[in-house]
């Protein structure tokens, strides 16, 4: 990832946006993107689009809301990393010198999709025969029996996921007070002991990222600091027996694990030097595991940690400071690019009210379908 750079971000905002296309919601995240980079269209050489509800061609149908300039246009999908993976293949563009200035762009809109999902569909594999909310319920009472681990962890979390999205003006859920622990304990139960303010909303939206050459950032935007990539990885799963739930490091806990280390070892550095971590929250248990799998703290610590305000804005590292997709929520194609966004924000220090002081190293942290993981470090020169 040697001299990458992001040039610029923009988002539209996430939430339930019926009456709102693709196109729409992708041309103001695009645009928003190119303004803040300080370019137009025609400086564009390439665009990785990521969608995974959306028609079939929908990526350059909406790559055509900029302009006809001739580009190279790929859709990337890799189900909730589909985002992160893209914004990677623009990066390795860049860093292999295919292309000086790249447009990542993703866009979905969940609503629609699960408005028109039909009944009684028969699953292909068991992968696909337990909802997601019943897998990480499973994967909470474990961590119940083996660690002690009460409810009110999991609440904590979802708390201080909601309180940050209250000061983040992308988010979809934002409570106009404080949320509380019983707050979030007293919602819906949805798949015991997840309650619905400990799960990720559907919902709709866009977010883009223009990744270029380094120098080309100093000389569009010399006053402004310098946000570089400066690691990334992408894994699958390697098979071990009774890998979804017989032990913490195992099949999907193992790519967070070995991701996490790939990007540490090219990058330079550690867990310990990190200021800012967006994970994959789509339920709370997941970024209580996280905190463990990326080093954050040693194994069986987690609960400890949550106990002291480890994880909160002001404690040792800032965890889904833009609310994670709790809060901000999670439309599908354009969740990871909305972390880089933010991450992206927090490193120059324009972040508002929920800037993390001194913030100079951030990591993107995204699953994908339990199958897949992405990991991004970004460090401000």
């Amino acid at each position: 990832m040697k001299d990458v750079a992001v040039l610029g971000v923009g988002m539209y905002r996430f939430g339930l946006h019926g009456e709102v296309s693709n196109a729409t919601m992708g041309r103001e995240a695009g645009m928003g993107a190119l303004r803040d980079a300080g370019l137009s269209f025609r400086d564009v050489q390439a665009a990785y689009v990521g969608h995974i509800f959306a028609e079939v061609m929908s990526g350059v149908r909406v790559m055509k809301e900029f302009g006809l300039t001739g580009i190279p246009v790929q859709r990337i999908e890799n189900a909730s990393a589909t985002g992160s993976a893209a914004f990677r293949e623009a990066c390795l563009a860049v860093a292999a010198g295919h292309s000086d200035v790249v447009m990542v762009l993703g866009f979905d809109k969940m609503s629609a999709m699960i408005q028109q999902a039909a009944a009684g569909i028969r699953q292909a594999s068991m992968e696909d025969a337990i909802l997601p909310a019943a897998f990480f319920a499973l994967w909470a009472t474990r961590r119940m029996h083996e660690r002690g681990m009460k409810a009110e962890h999991l609440a904590r979390i979802a708390a201080k996921n909601f309180n940050n999205g209250a000061l983040n003006p992308m988010s979809q859920r934002q409570a106009d007070k404080p949320v509380t622990v019983e707050k979030v304990l007293g919602s819906r139960m949805v798949a015991w002991p997840l309650t619905t303010m400990m799960s990720c909303p559907i919902g709709d939206g866009a977010a883009c990222a223009i990744v270029g050459r380094a120098d080309l950032a100093k000389k569009l935007r010399p006053d402004r600091p310098l946000v570089r990539v400066t690691a990334s990885a992408l894994q699958s799963e390697r098979y071990a027996p009774g890998h979804l739930f017989m032990g913490p490091v195992v099949g999907p806990a193992q790519m967070t694990i070995d991701a996490s280390q790939q990007v540490y070892n090219e990058a330079g550095v550690g867990p310990q030097d990190l200021d800012l971590v967006q994970v994959h929250d789509a339920f709370a248990i997941e970024e209580l595991e996280y905190y463990e799998l990326l080093g954050l703290c040693a194994p069986g610590e987690a609960e400890k940690c949550i106990e002291q305000g480890d994880f909160e804005r002001g404690g040792r590292v800032a965890v889904s400071t833009d609310g994670g997709l709790i809060a901000r929520g999670h439309p599908g194609g354009p969740t990871g690019l909305a972390q880089i966004w933010e991450t992206t924000l927090q490193l120059r220090g324009e972040a508002g009210a929920r800037q993390v002081e001194g913030a100079r190293i951030g990591l993107c942290h995204m699953m994908g379908g339990g199958s897949v993981c992405v990991i991004h470090l970004l460090a401000r020169d």
